[in-house]
Order: C-alpha cells, then structure tokens, then sequence
C-alpha cells in the first residue's frame, strides 16, 4: 500500500541536537554537583522523555531529586538556547520539498518538549512542512509506547499500514512498530544500524535523501 503520511522523529533524525543535548545535560550536572556521566550514557538516552533519561543516569534518585534535575535542565536550556540552535542533517530540507511535493503528509513525534520542539522548528525553517508536532507534553504516554503514533494516526484519519515512522533510536522503532507501522531507522544520529535493525527497522537509511525511494518501494 503506498503510504501517505510519515512520522519523524526530531532529536538525530531531522536535526543534529546532540551536541546541544550534551552541553546542557553537562552544565546540569555540574551544577548538581551530580556524578558525571560520559557522553556515551549521555547519548543512550536520547529519545526518552527527559525525567525518564535522567532516571537511567541516575536510577537510585528518588522522584523529587529527578524533578529537580529536569527543572534546572530546562533553565540552563532556556539560558542557552540561543546559542544551541541546532543544524538540520544534509538533505532534509531538500528531502522534506520532495515529499511534500509528492503530497505525503508528515508530522513530528518528540520526546522534546513542546516548546522547545517548536522554537527548534521555526529557527531551522522546516515547521511549514509538518500537519501536526507533538512534544512530551502532547501525549499520555512517550516512547517507546506507541501512543504518540496512535494518536497521530486518529487525528489524521490515516491507517497503522499507511504510515512510516523514521527515528534514528531503537524507542522511535518501538512506538512505530507497537503501533503497527512501517519503520524507518537512520544510522547517521544517536544508535546503531544494528541497534536499530534489532528493534525492528524495516530498513536502516544513511541519509535522509534515501526516504523518498523507499516510500515508493512498500
């Protein structure tokens, strides 16, 4: 069945977000003086809603001390945010043109939260091309349970086997498949092609510019 929308993932699929990730997530925990994390822990966290990242760094924390944590994560991100403006990945500009050329409907499904998502969007050019943007803050429940695609799907009206989700972490390949969507997994942004293959990636594409084909061949 030819598809007729797709989900994007934000964070390492359409934007290079981790270098601002990691700063924010160092100067953090600096003035946590928490225990420092390399950025290897840091990155495997990408994807997940920020409380739940922090929990993974920190898994004995109690929940005041994770809120505590996502608080001053968001002040020192809104302190910077000006100068971490992230890049978007060559060829999704030109990538986005075509599909929507194409008439294919696409949406973004983010652990972002929504404000943050959003600014993002508008400094890179690329919020126009998107029916719907859904942060963290949009949803009952984040990746990797499905529910943000589900709700995408109901309020476009569109069918599971109708829909490809492309992410580049193994929890946007979960939420698309617990939803019963094509998925599409990018190897240039924060996991793996086997990481990704292994959550159940259709296919694994190194640059945004191989999309458009794809959709063509399901």
């Amino acid at each position: 069945m030819q598809p007729k929308l797709i989900i994007f993932d934000f964070d390492g699929t359409l934007a290079d977000t981790t270098a601002t990730i990691l700063r924010t997530y160092h100067r953090t925990i600096d003035e946590l003086h928490a225990e420092e994390r390399t950025d290897a822990e840091l990155r495997a966290t990408i994807g997940f809603p920020l409380k739940e990242g922090f929990r993974h760094l920190y898994p004995g924390y109690t929940d005041a001390q994770l809120d505590e944590c996502v608080v001053t994560y968001r002040r020192i991100f809104n302190e910077y945010k000006k100068e971490l403006v992230p890049q978007l990945f060559p060829g999704v500009v030109e990538t986005l043109d075509k599909l929507a050329m194409d008439g294919m409907v696409m949406t973004i499904a983010s652990s972002r939260s929504r404000e943050s998502l959003i600014e993002f969007c508008e400094a890179t050019g690329i919020a126009k091309y998107f029916s719907l943007i859904l942060g963290a803050n949009d949803v009952v429940r984040s990746k990797p349970d499905p529910a943000p695609v589900l709700q995408t799907l109901a309020e476009l009206r569109c069918k599971a086997d109708e829909c490809i989700v492309v992410g580049d972490m193994p929890v946007d390949i979960a939420m698309g498949r617990g939803a019963g969507c094509h998925c599409v997994g990018v190897s240039y942004g924060n996991s793996s092609r086997a990481g990704l293959t292994a959550a159940g990636a259709d296919i694994v594409i190194d640059t945004m510019a191989e999309l458009p084909p794809y959709c063509g061949e399901i």
